[in-house]
C-alpha cells in the first residue's frame, strides 16, 4: 500500500470537507478521534442525518481506487468512534457511513462520494 504524504491526505481532507459544506452539510469536526478510531469528517445535514466519513486521498489511481483501502478493522474502528459521537451529541436522527475518495490531478482533485459504503 503506497503511504499517502500528510500534506496530501490533510488536502484531501479539506477537499472533502469543502464538498460536504457546498453540497449543505455543516462539518461538524475533521479528525474526530475516540480510542484508536477516527473518523476523518463527521458532518450534519440539519437534525436529519449525521454524516460519518472515511476520506481516502490517492496520488494516482495505479494501486487501486481509493475506496478499496477500508479494511474490516478501520470500518470496526469507525463504527465505535460513531457510536461514541451518538451517545455524546445525543443524537436521534440518522447515520451514515460515506467514503470520499480523491484522486489527485494535475488540476486538483477527481473526488467521488460513496454514500452509505459500510453498515
Amino acid at each position: 500500500m503506497a503511504h499517502v504524504p500528510h500534506d496530501l491526505g490533510q488536502a484531501g481532507e479539506t477537499a472533502a470537507a469543502d464538498y460536504l459544506t457546498a453540497q449543505g452539510f455543516e462539518v461538524l469536526a475533521r479528525g474526530y478521534r475516540h480510542g484508536r478510531a477516527e473518523v476523518d469528517v463527521v458532518a450534519r445535514q440539519g437534525t436529519a442525518l449525521l454524516l460519518f466519513v472515511e476520506v481516502k486521498t490517492r496520488s494516482g489511481s495505479q494501486f487501486g481506487t481509493p475506496e478499496t483501502f477500508v479494511s474490516e478493522r478501520k470500518k470496526e474502528l469507525f463504527r465505535l468512534a460513531a457510536t461514541h459521537l451518538q451517545e455524546e451529541l445525543d443524537w436521534r436522527g440518522d447515520i451514515r457511513f460515506d467514503i470520499i475518495a480523491l484522486t489527485q490531478l494535475s488540476s486538483g482533485f477527481r473526488l467521488e462520494h460513496f454514500e452509505d459504503a459500510f453498515y
